[in-house]
């Protein structure tokens, strides 16, 4: 069994067969999928997949790309959001995706900060994990969660240094690795992944971005890719995919307790 921790189920781009991508995900031993929104224009979509798949959760929350085409009362949605489905069948597992982002230029970096540091207060309110996008801001997101003390999380995407790394793994976090990890010439992330305790990470896609090196670069990704993924980790650190398989699982469901609590033998379609 795998379980993608990071997917986009809900994007446009698999808007003509989405029904599709996920039975092959789940066919292909994809038994979990965790689907973070953006922004609130698409928390309804989030929320909504997680009746139309048995084995799909989700996340709510704005990233700091979608911050500009936010307003501030979209928080006061997020939290009146997370309250109601908190009491729900099929609560949210974490505040996500949530974070800061310094490679895009011209992004507001003060807008940033004041939903990013909101976002960290609702997480903490509602006792809820959260997952990051920490891309070319690690150091201020260190330093925003040793502030908020949330339960911790995963840091999307891990790109960090070593010590970076260690800070997260400290706080509580793990760290999400995948499609990048498949390139050869990904020699800081292949290091990551190689000498990082495999209890520390989590697999993901990030589909239908970041495509893995069989992929087209103008090919969408896909859930149904992670067990490759995993094959890719499992052959850097020289163990069984398996294994790979058992922890990194075990990972997800201990740091998104929510999913560990509704666990139950997965369904594949409603």
């Amino acid at each position: 069994m795998f379980i993608d921790s990071h997917c986009h189920l809900d994007a446009a781009e698999f808007a003509q067969d989405r029904v599709q991508v996920a039975q092959d995900a789940f066919s292909a031993g994809v038994h979990t999928i965790v689907v973070p929104a953006v922004w609130a224009q698409n928390f309804a979509d989030v929320s909504a997949l997680t009746t139309q798949y048995a084995f799909v959760r989700h996340a709510l929350g704005i990233h700091p790309l979608y911050i500009e085409g936010s307003k501030e009362s979209d928080l006061i949605t997020l939290e009146h959001l997370l309250a109601a489905q908190l009491q729900s069948l099929r609560p949210p597992v974490a505040v996500g995706e949530i974070g800061l982002d310094y490679f895009v230029p011209d992004l507001n970096r003060d807008r940033q900060m004041a939903f990013f540091q909101a976002q960290l207060k609702l997480a903490k309110q509602f006792d809820l994990p959260v997952i990051l996008h920490v891309r070319r801001a690690v150091d201020d997101i260190l330093k925003c969660l040793r502030q908020a003390k949330v339960v911790g999380g995963i840091a999307h995407a891990f790109n960090g240094s070593q010590q970076q790394a260690e800070q997260f793994i400290a706080l509580g976090f793990k760290l999400g690795f995948g499609g990048a990890m498949t390139y050869s010439r990904a020699l800081h992330i292949r290091a990551l992944a190689k000498n990082l305790p495999l209890e520390a990470i989590v697999l993901e896609t990030d589909a239908p971005d970041i495509p893995p090196n069989w992929l087209e670069k103008s090919t969408r990704n896909t859930p149904q890719q992670l067990p490759k993924v995993a094959q890719i980790l499992a052959d850097i650190r020289g163990v069984e995919v398996r294994q790979v398989a058992e922890i990194t699982s075990k990972n997800v469901q201990e740091v998104l307790p929510k999913i560990a609590d509704l666990y139950t033998p997965p369904q594949v379609l409603h």
